[in-house]
């Protein structure tokens, strides 16, 4: 066994697992139901690993942006903001020649001194789309066939929300003031302390294939990402959040591998968890994934975890070159551990 396959099997258990509900999955056939929750590079981390071990795989994904490219077709044309559904399906492209070819077209930005500058091909292919189907879901499905994507991608709800946030500090001249922050991109780069973040309108719209897909899934997967502005933001869609409450899926909460500069600097593994426990009080998790070197105290975060109902288990998912981001291998092996040790799904390849 080389030394890459033993990190990619090694998984510390931190506490004993809890037992919920019955033998999900167990006459589903061989794979379990998954459902994946995010935006960003975090949510394409996170899929492009499950789609190693799963070919039911539903991704479930933020609709706050109001930056870059998916900001100015927000604006322009009132649509959602395409950009991390694009970057769900990429993800979700297999490694053969089509699949590699189109996540490349797909995330192709156009260079020019005109209008055209800095936009995605795929948010065009997407706003395009919606304009001719006039349906999110069937837009969205539709890419992914041409892609020969590996799962399904649906938006959490049906209109653009505007996030906003209570930012201690966002102004370097009052330090101890707490301010009003709007949009998702100020959000994240925020100089101050994020306090708590909320979404406008108060009451979104869910999509209803998306809280479907949650209630149906032997498995639902919350994170990584931007904390305040990927990851919570699904708390904030009522109806989702119900789903969420009311699954019989086991619910993993995937942490990230460092603090995010501006959004959560500073923040230790335990404090993503008590901010998430604040916006979410009712919500219960089963298993706390975080790669074992980003934990510098593991009693804190086992106490963190405990509090939501949750084990902890420790993996090596960062990626080998020491850069902040998530190795797919590592990380499909570490959920591919999780879905076994706690499913009792049974095997599925």
């Amino acid at each position: 066994m080389t030394g890459r396959t033993f990190r990619m099997r090694r998984v510390r258990r931190l506490v004993p697992g809890r037992a919920r509900g019955g033998e999900r999955g167990a006459g589903r056939g061989a794979q379990p139901k998954v459902v994946a929750l995010g935006g960003g590079h975090g949510l394409s981390a996170s899929l492009a690993a499950l789609r190693r071990i799963t070919g039911d795989l539903t991704a479930v994904v933020t609709v706050a942006d109001d930056g870059g490219s998916s900001g100015r077709l927000r604006e322009e044309l009132g649509v959602l903001p395409p950009g991390d559904l694009r970057k769900a399906l990429a993800a979700l492209c297999g490694d053969d020649e089509w699949g590699q070819t189109w996540a490349r077209v797909i995330k192709h930005r156009f260079e020019s001194r005109g209008d055209l500058h800095g936009h995605a091909v795929g948010n065009l292919l997407i706003v395009a789309l919606w304009e001719q189907l006039g349906d999110h879901v069937q837009a969205l499905d539709l890419v992914g066939k041409l892609l020969g994507a590996h799962g399904r991608v649906l938006p959490m709800s049906a209109v653009p929300l505007e996030l906003q946030a209570l930012v201690r500090g966002h102004d370097p001249a009052a330090p101890d003031a707490v301010s009003t922050v709007c949009g998702q991109a100020t959000v994240a780069l925020t100089p101050g302390e994020v306090q708590s973040v909320h979404v406008v309108p108060e009451d979104p719209p869910a999509v209803p294939e998306a809280v479907e897909a949650v209630l149906d899934a032997d498995w639902v997967v919350l994170g990584p990402g931007s904390w305040f502005s990927s990851v919570i933001p699904h708390l904030l869609v009522p109806e989702l959040l119900q789903a969420l409450q009311e699954t019989k899926a086991r619910r993993v909460l995937s942490l990230n591998l460092a603090p995010q500069p501006g959004e959560t600097d500073g923040f230790s593994p335990q404090r993503h968890l008590e901010v998430l426990a604040r916006h979410a009080p009712k919500l219960a998790l089963d298993v706390v994934l975080a790669d074992e070197a980003a934990v510098p105290d593991r009693q804190s975060l086992t106490d963190a975890a405990k509090r939501l109902g949750a084990t902890v288990e420790l993996a090596p998912v960062a990626s080998p070159d020491g850069c902040p981001t998530h190795d797919p291998e590592l990380l499909a092996a570490a959920y591919d551990r999780i879905f076994r040790m706690h499913g009792r799904i049974g095997p599925w390849r």
